[in-house]
Order: structure tokens, then sequence, then C-alpha cells
């Protein structure tokens, strides 16, 4: 067992499967030498050279184009976007390309390819490089979403979606790579589209994803300790494919929903969980679904107003008593 950093998890990951599997190539910006720009691809240039660890241009098209490239063609590339905001250069990929190459050629042409992505605020990047993605791309038919929250999920997540024959777009956070967690030795798999309960609860239930399950476990551990109010913690991890049964089994205990969001308020993935929710469980609850978000706004770049819009604990702390006391 080891402690590592989520960053260092990410390497870890994609080391394990580039030993497992020689069809496995790494390509981005500055990620060979340079260990990437958030230091998550540290020494895999060195352990598994240059011919599938590979720098490219600053051009988001060419980077998705070649791996869509090296996947029709029998390899299992990695693809980073060095900024999940970016994906907006190279939406075609993913909304016309990736998703539709397997259905439009009857299965013929399999693009079995991860994205990258660095997703989410909280670094003081601005506007341009700070958004969280994973509603614009858990709503195109084809793609698997992925968001780890912890190291050990990085590991096992991301051998998950290696492995699958489809692809699959692996958002990390940028606020997350420095946190730590024990990871065990050997190999790990996790399995996609399943979520974890990190929290047991009777009162309500907390979905959160990425930077906010850390916060609602805080929020839910100031709400038993200082209210007697005992939440579910449930970490999504995965929007497509998506764990309804754990969630669902989760609001039948404890009748009570809230999930916390750092995207935009406005479609965001929390809305189509509640849609979920209110059609398949209507009946198991007490009271209103309540998403906890960041406003419909461009992120500010100042510290004090991007603390104040990202959800944080004393503000799902307060939106949880707010509810429960109507």
């Amino acid at each position: 067992m080891a402690e590592l950093t989520y960053r260092d998890a990410v390497a870890r990951g994609i080391a394990q499967e580039m030993a497992r599997d020689p069809d496995v190539v790494l390509i981005g910006e500055d990620i060979a030498k340079a260990g990437g720009v958030f230091k998550a691809t540290v020494g895999l240039y060195e352990q598994f050279g240059p011919r599938r660890v590979r720098d490219t241009p600053i051009s988001e098209q060419a980077i998705l184009g070649a791996a869509m490239g090296a996947a029709m063609t029998g390899l299992k590339p990695i693809a980073e976007i060095m900024f999940a905001d970016f994906a907006a250069v190279c939406w075609d990929y993913f909304a016309n390309e990736f998703p539709k190459s397997r259905y439009m050629t009857n299965g013929q042409v399999k693009t079995p390819l991860v994205v990258r992505l660095g997703n989410g605020g909280g670094a003081r990047f601005g506007a341009q490089h700070s958004q969280s993605v994973e509603n614009w791309c858990m709503m195109i038919p084809g793609l698997k979403v992925v968001v780890p929250s912890s190291p050990i999920d990085v590991v096992g997540l991301m051998a998950a979606a290696v492995r699958d024959p489809d692809p699959v777009i692996f958002l990390e956070h940028k606020s997350l790579y420095a946190t730590k967690g024990e990871v065990p030795d050997g190999e790990i798999v996790d399995t996609l589209g399943t979520a974890k309960i990190l929290r047991p609860g009777k009162d309500a239930t907390i979905l959160a994803l990425s930077l906010m399950v850390p916060r609602a476990l805080e929020a839910a551990d100031r709400l038993q300790a200082e209210h007697g109010i005992d939440c579910e913690v449930i970490d999504v991890r995965s929007l497509v494919p998506l764990d309804t049964q754990t969630i669902l089994a989760s609001v039948a205990r404890t009748h009570r929903v809230f999930t916390v969001e750092e995207n935009p308020r406005l479609c965001g993935w929390g809305a189509e969980l509640m849609s979920i929710i209110a059609d398949e469980a209507f009946y198991e609850l007490d009271g209103p679904l309540v998403r906890i978000t960041t406003p419909h706004i461009p992120l500010p770049a100042a510290d004090v107003l991007e603390d104040l819009v990202i959800p944080n604990a004393a503000r799902i702390v307060e939106t949880v008593l707010r509810t429960l006391s109507n």
C-alpha cells in the first residue's frame, strides 16, 4: 500500500496499462520529457520511450485526429487535452467522429481510445481555463464519461477506460492533482458505470462528483457533528454509463436528495440525475429535489469570487439545513 497524489496516480494508471499492452500509446502537448504541464505523466517517457510517449504540436485537432487514426488502425491511444475547455476547439471529434464511427460502419471501424482532460476550477486560471465540461460530454451518444475523485479511482478507472472498446472521456480535476490517498500495490482494475457510497447515512443522499466529493464529505461530517443530520454521500464517478441502481437504492433509504455540481447550473449533470429520480423514485421522496451548483456565469479569475461561486462545504451545509427544516 502506497500513498500517492492524484497526479502520481494518473501516471501509475497509465504505466500499468502501457506495461500490460504494447498497443497503448500516449500523446499530447508536453507529456513526454516535461512530464505534462500538471506533472501527471512524469516518468512515462523514460519508462516507455519516444515511440510510445509522444509530444505533439499545440493543436487539439491534430492530437485527436492522430488518436482517432491510431485507434482505427489497431492501437489504443491515450490523448491529453491540457485544459478541458479546449475540447471546444476540437469538438467535432467529440460530437461526430469518435462516438459515431462504430455505429456508422456497422462495427467495422472501432475507436478504442481515452481522452484525458484537465477539468474544473479553483486554480485561478480564469473563464477559459477553468470550466467543468462533464455535462458537455455526457450529452453525446457513443461517448463514455468518467470523472474520478481519488487516487485509487484514478488508477482503477484509467485501466477500465483503456480496456474499454469505446471512446472514453477521462476528466481529471486540476485542483485535485496535489491531493493524496492510499493506493494498493499490484494491478488495479475498476468498472465503468459504478458509483461508490463513501459515507452511509439515513437522512439525505448527497450525490457528488470530482472536486465536489471531498466537499460533500466535509459537509456531511459537519451536518452530523453539529446538527445530528446523517447524510449518505455517493461519488457518482461515472456519468456514462450511469449507476442508477446505487443512486435509486439510496433514495429509497433516505427519501431526500441533493446534488453538488461544479458545472454551471443550466443543463448540468445533476439535472439529468434528478430527472431520472423523479421518473423512477418519485413516491420515495419526502421533499424537493435540490441541486447545489455553480451559477450560470463565466467562472471568475479573482480568488474571492471563484471561491464564492463554486459550491463549498458551508453552502452544502446551509442548503441541506434550510431544505430539511421546511
